[in-house]
């Protein structure tokens, strides 16, 4: 079954509290884990940017729920594709803070068909990516 992957970029809604934004990665993480979808979500505090990763019908089912959501605004869809293999297999949802000026990096970097280039010579916004996966997994093992 071919991999699809999507990214987008948001606005945080103006009412949306940081409970109720916990309760939402729960929620799209049962709701990911029952469409085959895996993923994560940046957020600097005011901004999104959401990868998705899956087969193309739970992508789309997710998505189709990600537009219908009252928790952010101005969504700009940044690359639509398939790829060869999973980048987040391990969470169908997590949550990764992020500093303002990083989150701006990743939405501006080029999101072109997914590539990896794997050097620190202009990276592409997937090898930004796989490095944020890793740290973030990192944290995730060391106790707090």
């Amino acid at each position: 079954m071919p991999l699809h992957a999507l990214v987008y970029a948001s606005q945080m809604a103006a009412d949306l509290s940081a409970g109720r934004l916990e309760g939402l990665v729960q929620d799209a993480a049962r709701f990911n884990q029952l469409a085959g979808v895996t993923g994560l979500l940046l957020f600097d505090g005011d901004r999104f940017l959401q990868y998705l990763e899956g087969p193309e019908q739970g992508l789309h089912a997710a998505y189709g729920r990600v537009l219908a959501a009252s928790s952010h605004v101005d969504i700009l869809q940044l690359a639509r594709g398939l790829v060869g293999t999973r980048l987040c297999p391990f969470w169908s949802m997590t949550r990764v803070d992020m500093e303002r000026q990083d989150l701006g990096k990743m939405a501006a970097a080029d999101w072109n068909s997914f590539v990896r280039r794997g050097t620190a010579v202009r990276p592409t916004a997937v090898d930004h990516l796989d490095g944020i996966v890793a740290r973030h997994r990192q944290e995730m093992r060391t106790p707090g």
